[in-house]
């Protein structure tokens, strides 16, 4: 009797035991089947969401040296071409502009030859006379007084007049007949103001239109064919690069458009 209760105790000890095993098992199981299906679970998602990359703003274009001296002469000018302009003819009674450019920007490019017309950006002197300042091409940057307009106006005969004008304040600095003109000079000067209805203002505003920024520079020339005369327009962007307009001087229409990229 008491033999077979001891074999029951046993046996009701060992069928604990077994279900306590199970019951561990089935639990260690489980986990590592939630284990995985989370593996899993991220696994795919990685394949469905992109990573997210981190870009950095790319550095400001650099500006190439034309385009530093335009915008060094630029920043530092205040008067416009407009006034400029003004103030030039007003220095010299019934004359008319032949000739407005911003000593400094794009200098080295300009021609002094009175019939040079095939260069895409010049801005010759109707006169073919030297620099005013009698010391060649200014600098590419603003002097110790600023940047300065360098006008050639001409009265009725062809005589040109050069003047000076600070571009900050607009004062006249210089006011003077040129003195190395001669009888066929003034006579194309005269020739092309005949031909030229349009007032370079209307050529500049025409120029503006098709391209937004400043004038710079506004010259009479005579077309590459030789047949009439355009106003050559300089105009400088937000970019500072310059674009170099000829308007047809007796209807405003464009006729060649040239961008300088540098």
């Amino acid at each position: 009797m008491n033999s077979a209760s001891s074999r029951s105790r046993n046996l009701k000890a060992v069928g604990a035991l077994s279900l306590a095993a199970a019951t561990a098992l089935l639990m260690t199981g489980c986990g590592q089947s939630s284990d995985s299906a989370t593996g899993a679970a991220t696994s795919e998602a990685a394949k469905v969401v992109p990573q997210q990359q981190t870009t950095t703003p790319s550095a400001t274009a650099q500006l190439t040296q034309e385009q530093q001296e335009r915008k060094e002469v630029l920043d530092a000018t205040k008067v416009t071409f407009d006034d400029a302009a003004t103030t030039a003819t007003g220095e010299v009674a019934g004359s008319k502009l032949v000739d407005l450019d911003l000593e400094g920007v794009d200098d080295d490019d300009r021609s002094p030859s009175p019939t040079a017309t095939g260069s895409p950006s010049g801005s010759p002197s109707p006169t073919g006379s030297p620099s005013p300042t009698g010391t060649g091409s200014p600098s590419a940057s603003p002097g110790a007084d600023g940047p300065v307009w360098d006008a050639h106006v001409a009265e009725k005969d062809g005589t040109i007049h050069t003047v000076r004008i600070n571009a900050v304040d607009g004062k006249v600095i210089e006011a003077r007949v040129d003195t190395d003109q001669d009888a066929d000079d003034k006579k194309q000067t005269a020739d092309r103001l005949a031909q030229a209805t349009q007032t370079p203002q209307q050529a500049a505003k025409v120029a503006t239109e098709k391209k937004k920024g400043t004038v710079t520079s506004v010259s009479l020339e005579d077309k590459d064919d030789g047949d009439g005369v355009v106003w050559k327009v300089d105009v400088v962007g937000s970019d500072w690069k310059r674009t170099t307009f000829d308007v047809d001087a007796k209807n405003d229409t464009i006729v060649r458009e040239e961008t300088d990229e540098d």
